[in-house]
């Protein structure tokens, strides 16, 4: 049986960037056509960094879900647990892009997004308990059959090795912050890691500043616990430590897939055994990499060019 580095869970879609930049879509007269989704793009970040990558998700049975394969494969993310759903739609997703900081999204998941229609029944779960590293989205935990699937995933894999939740809330995918708040409560005990910016953690745990839910967190139970700040940096926390690092300077193109490229560095670090600052340093410089060009999946990085921005913003 094949074991993976990084199995991930989650989102999978077209992401539709335009090719002009500062335009509103009203405007925009062309695009480009892209691999999408949080989880998904996690996997792609770690097979960048070497590392045997898959991705458990769905797609709908048309060309953009062929598509969707080719790209993968094309990645080296192995698409074995990626299947088609009836009568459902490939997402796409579209974005406007207005530097330094505002890239309004726009998914078109309708009636109902195909990722989230995966069920506990089909899973592989020795695939889940053997992975060295199993990353799940709080996107997935927001409707059935993939809620379920969720749970019964982390609750199969009983916290083995490192076990990450991606707090990615997205307000649209719910009928309230207290709703996704129920549903975190409920995963975050079956995991070893939990990483998301200061809203998403506002949702896991309240309104706190980093310091304060970083340590909520590892008091819960969580070995690892990420906040990510923006302009203010990184702030993580574990049992024995507080790191916060700045952000690697970087002009930025397209903020969107910044936070993914952090996933699958997050990922590669914590396998390498790295120590808590050389793998925020890392982590913050691989998504500065995708910030600093349009598009997300195309742009994960490889070690190498990680290690070179690193070098460059003087923290090698």
């Amino acid at each position: 049986m094949t074991v993976f580095d990084v199995l991930t869970m989650g989102r999978i879609g077209v992401d539709i960037y335009p090719l002009q930049v500062g335009v509103s879509l009203r405007e925009v007269e062309t695009f480009g056509k892209y691999l999408g989704g949080s989880a998904t793009n996690v996997a792609v970040a770690a097979a960048r960094h070497g590392r045997r990558a898959a991705v458990i998700t769905r797609t709908g049975n048309d060309p953009f879900g062929e598509f969707l394969h080719d790209a993968l494969r094309g990645y080296g993310v192995d698409d074995r647990y990626v299947t088609g759903v009836p009568g459902l739609p490939t997402p796409v997703t579209f974005c406007e892009i207005f530097p330094p900081d505002d890239f309004p999204l726009w998914f078109y998941r309708f009636p109902k997004a195909p990722d989230l229609e995966i069920r506990p029944e089909e899973l592989d779960l020795d695939a889940v308990r053997d992975a060295r590293v199993f990353w799940v989205t709080v996107t997935g935990l927001s409707e059935e059959p993939s809620r379920s699937a969720t749970l019964a995933a982390l609750e199969a894999r009983d916290r083995r090795g490192i076990t990450v939740l991606d707090l990615d809330y997205r307000p649209m995918f719910w009928s309230s912050r207290d709703e996704a708040h129920s549903w975190v409560e409920r995963a975050l005990p079956l995991v070893t890691v939990a990483v998301g910016n200061r809203d998403e953690w506002h949702t896991a745990l309240g309104d706190r500043s980093p310091a304060d839910a970083a340590q909520e967190a590892i008091d819960r139970g969580i070995e690892l616990a990420i906040v990510k700040q923006g302009p203010r940096g990184v702030l993580g926390r574990d049992a024995k430590h507080t790191v916060e690092v700045e952000p690697v300077p970087i002009e930025v193109v397209n903020g969107l897939g910044a936070g993914d490229a952090f996933g699958g560095a997050l990922c590669h670090a914590l396998l390498s055994g790295w120590d808590l600052e050389r793998t925020l340093h890392f982590c913050n410089a691989a998504g500065a990499l995708v910030a600093g060009q349009l598009a997300c999946s195309d742009a994960m990085p490889d070690e190498a060019a990680v290690e070179r921005k690193l070098r460059e913003a003087g923290h090698a």
